[in-house]
């Protein structure tokens, strides 16, 4: 055996209390149960809401009955995912679920099964408000199935820079876009019931150093650009929650950040939800609560309690102030499950038809046609014989990676889907490997029993001493622990042996991976193979762990290799507990397994694409190289080239090659010129396949745009410059000028344009009218701008009617267009519609640092009809007569 250790870039922490994981965890984790927690009695009445709907009277009513003790245990969460519950006050637990694609519930990996949905980036692409409504409605049927009362979602952070780790998770580089979009989604949840909860309140645009990196935005960029999505969302649609970021703003972290909590949100915009942290992101105890954050998540004993009644002894705190927290957090409570105490039923599964045929539709309507020379797509399924190669061609690469990932009802994997629908015969080839880390070990490895999966030993304290107190049985390797040890049962600092048997499909060197989040050590059939027991050099895994560590074994067919691990929540690198002034927090490991190579990939994928009609080539990222907790380190498809080595010897092969990329930001494409057909995938959920398959036969036609520029080259890009910043302090020097904005202001081409997306039919604008040419101060005051468009093609289609607005001439420095509003329209063939979009002061006022205000300033504007920001149609304008402003 031979250990290798590969270059890795450094990783992120995430500070958080290691006792906040749930008290307890079951025997085998391929369960519904959810963890324990501090739950009403099974004796507790149900109690109803009655008949008023004012549910902060309620709130108010019920904190009049408490304690000051009582009123502070409500601040703070009581587990990982649960607020307090005080059953003597008829006040229940409420509990929340990550994330925005889909309700995972309680367990982080490998838990409940759930839908997962389009990620944020391909819900973006289909710029289609209604269907963003009933995401958002199906998501508040799936958070209920999970028992839980809180969907820990939307994302609208502002992709401010292409290798920003969380852009697939959010909406768009535009404030209105995403904005508009959110709105829909939240009302969809509230509607039925469950509480969004909007994030990352404000300016959390990066992963690099996310606990201590200060955005510096300046007063304009912060209001038009970052805070933008927020307010149109809170004026829209009110969510009952908002999350704040873990990042600073100007110098002061969001939590704690009385400018955007207490003066922005509260005052200005009027906000009535309630204001929780990220979890571990609270930063002090008076100063947060005073800005307005109302619950710290998760569990800690770090800040509050204690620490908030001696805030009060010392005046740092008033008691009103305690009070405006706890009303907020019982507002919260009645908003969602009110006084009913009845006990937290077991997380379920609710694979519904319906769903799966909307997550479909929005897969369908999100696929993004960038370039289709020669009619390539969409193909003949009766006639062409299809090659489809690729890293990504058979896997199901559905979602980024992070607190957004889910444990899907099932997965559609892009071969299989277009087996089903040719009828002639689909050839296969890998082409290349694109492996981060090695896949997990898990579909080869079971336990003593012969059941897949590892078996978990768990002690009590870091010595492996006496006997295991609990012992279970987890399905995966992948034993990242900070949610899901049993805590309750092992204490706050554990030791683990994790034990199974690796049975190989053929003889061979094959490889081994291991990665350990605390100390931790490998035994392969007893043998100490690689020792992580005091790493240093840390990796970008999501929660903090060393580098991946690969060690080749010579194996046979059929012959089980034992694996063994040993490893304890001591935190490492050991400078960590100085820094952090803890010794132990959350431990795991990953093992992962590849077979040894035996073929030349690049060669098969050659002949295959030689052989075929149409070549169909299935490149991208995944949820190891797109995920929370890190950034990207480039534009560059990975790994070191070896998918664009594949696309251009594909294409010198068949000239009739399709390229399929499946990612949630931009990538490099420096073949773009050379292929006929480009197809934008984005991660599309567990209908990914299928949604593919439809669109590329032609079942289906594709109707997304692009919500991000996609530039030619990494210099390009608005923040490239300034990213991601020096000694945790990170400039937004680019100002208003992100996204579209830059490449209109410096004249630089992109390579595909915001708002961007071919169809298979043709659509023709008709020349705009105004319902009027003067834009008045008026509450109520709106001009009507009515456009046609007809489908003169041949099939029927949707297409997204984009408006932008041009201020002709402003006092202070100003886009050359910002977009105002958008519509999408389906039409059959030969058919016309007419379009009635109203144009209000939103989209035509700036804020103005000198009055703090907004203002609509006289003035003439042009009114810009567009099938993207590149594609302007007409030109049709209005004026403002006399300047005027507003708060919001």
């Amino acid at each position: 055996m031979a250990a290798r250790a590969p270059g890795s870039d450094a990783g992120l922490d995430q500070e958080i209390d290691p006792n906040a994981s749930p008290s307890g965890s079951s025997v085998d984790t391929n369960t519904n149960t959810t963890p324990d927690t501090e739950l009403s009695p099974p004796d507790s009445p149900i109690q109803k809401n009655g008949s008023t709907k004012d549910k902060r009277t309620l709130a108010r009513r019920k904190l009049a009955s408490l304690t000051l003790e009582e009123k502070v245990s409500l601040l703070t969460a009581a587990d990982f995912w649960r607020t307090k519950a005080i059953p003597s006050k008829n006040i229940p637990a409420i509990k929340t679920s990550d994330g925005p694609n889909g309700a995972r519930g309680g367990i982080f990996i490998g838990g409940t099964k759930a839908a997962l949905f389009p990620c944020g980036v391909s819900l973006a692409a289909t710029w289609n408000k209604d269907i963003l409504y009933q995401v958002g409605q199906h998501l508040a049927e799936e958070t209920k199935a999970r028992s839980a009362n809180v969907l820990l979602a939307p994302t609208v952070c502002m992709h401010r820079h292409p290798l920003g780790g969380r852009n697939f998770e959010s909406f768009s580089e535009d404030p209105l876009l995403t904005g508009k979009l959110a709105a829909q989604y939240i009302k969809g949840l509230q509607e039925r019931g469950v509480a969004a909860t909007i994030k990352h309140f404000v300016g959390n645009e990066q992963e690099t150093r996310r606990m201590a990196a200060n955005s510096v935005i300046a007063e304009r960029p912060l209001r038009e650009i970052y805070l933008r999505p927020f307010e149109i969302a809170v004026r829209e649609a009110k969510p009952w929650a908002l999350m704040s970021s873990y990042n600073l703003v100007n110098g002061v972290h969001s939590d704690m950040n009385t400018h955007i909590l207490r003066d922005i949100l509260r005052g200005e915009w009027g906000y009535d939800g309630t204001v929780i942290s990220d979890w571990g992101g609270t930063n002090s105890t008076a100063e947060s609560l005073k800005a307005g954050c109302d619950v710290e998540f998760p569990f800690s004993t770090k800040w509050r309690f204690e620490k908030v009644l001696e805030a009060l002894r010392d005046g740092k705190l008033t008691e009103a102030d305690i009070d405006r927290a706890a009303e907020n957090v019982l507002t919260l409570v009645e908003r969602t499950k009110g006084s009913d105490l009845t006990p937290e039923a077991e997380e379920r599964e609710d694979d519904r038809e319906e769903t799966r045929n909307l997550i479909r539709e929005a897969g369908v309507q999100g696929l993004t046609l960038l370039k289709n020379e020669g009619s390539v797509l969409p193909i003949n399924p009766a006639t062409a014989k299809v090659a489809v190669i690729g890293p990504n061609a058979n896997r199901a690469i559905a979602g980024g990676g992070g607190s957004a990932s889910l444990n899907p009802y099932y997965n559609t994997i892009p071969l299989e889907s277009i087996r089903k629908v040719a009828q002639q015969p689909v050839t296969y080839s890998q082409g290349c490997h694109i492996y981060k880390w090695l896949p997990v070990a898990s579909p080869y490895c079971s336990d003593k029993t012969g059941k897949q999966g590892v078996t978990i030993e768990w002690f009590k304290g870091d010595k492996f001493q006496g006997q295991p107190v609990v012992i279970q049985r987890r399905t995966n390797t992948d034993l990242f622990l900070w949610d899901s040890a049993p805590l309750a049962d092992v204490g706050p600092e554990w030791s683990a042996i994790v034990t199974t048997y690796l049975t190989p499909p053929a003889t061979g060197k094959h490889t081994i991976s291991f990665m350990s989040v605390g100390p931790g050590k490998l035994y392969v059939n007893g043998k100490l193979a690689l020792d992580l027991w005091d790493w240093t050099e840390e990796g970008e895994a999501m929660f903090s762990g060393s580098a991946d560590y690969l060690v080749d074994v010579d194996m046979y067919e059929g012959r089980a290799v034992e694996l063994r691990v040993e490893m304890t929540n001591e935190l490492r690198p050991l400078a960590k507990q100085t820094e952090f002034n803890m010794t132990h927090r959350y431990g795991g490991c990953r093992i992962g397994f590849k077979v040894e190579d035996k073929v030349d990939y690049l060669q098969e994928a050659v002949d295959a694409a030689k052989a075929a009609d149409v070549a169909v080539v299935i490149v991208g990222l995944d949820a190891e190289w797109e995920s929370e907790g890190y950034d990207r380190q480039t534009m560059d498809l990975p790994s070191d080239g070896s998918q664009d080595r594949l696309i251009e010897a594909v294409v010198k092969a068949n000239p009739r090659t399709v390229v399929v990329n499946q990612s949630g930001s931009p990538v490099s494409m420096p073949w773009a010129d050379q292929v006929p057909a480009i197809l934008q995938a984005w991660y599309q959920g567990q209908e990914a396949g299928n949604a593919l398959a439809d669109v590329l036969f032609g079942l289906k036609n594709p109707s997304g745009k692009l919500p991000c520029t996609f530039p030619r080259r990494l210099e390009d890009t608005p923040a490239y410059h300034n990213w991601p910043g020096e000694n945790d302090t990170v400039v937004y020097g680019e100002g208003l000028y992100i996204g579209y904005r830059h490449y209109d202001r410096t004249r630089t081409a992109p390579l595909f344009a915001f708002g961007h997306g071919l169809s298979y039919t043709t659509f023709e604008y008709g020349r705009p009218s105004l319902s009027a040419r003067v834009l008045g101060p008026e509450a109520a005051a709106e001009i009507e701008l009515v456009v046609g468009i007809s489908n003169v093609g041949a099939v029927a289609g949707l297409e997204t009617v984009q408006v932008y607005v041009r201020d002709e001439k402003a006092r202070l420095p100003r886009p050359e267009k910002e977009l105002v509003a958008f519509e999408k329209v389906a039409l059959d063939p030969g058919e016309t519609k007419h379009l009635r979009i109203p144009i209000d002061k939103y989209a035509v006022g700036y804020y103005d640092t000198a009055i703090g205000r907004w203002i609509a300033e006289a003035g003439r504007f042009q009114v810009l009809v567009a099938a993207s920001a590149a594609d302007v149609k007409y030109a049709v304008s209005f004026e403002v007569k006399e300047s005027f402003t507003w708060v919001f």
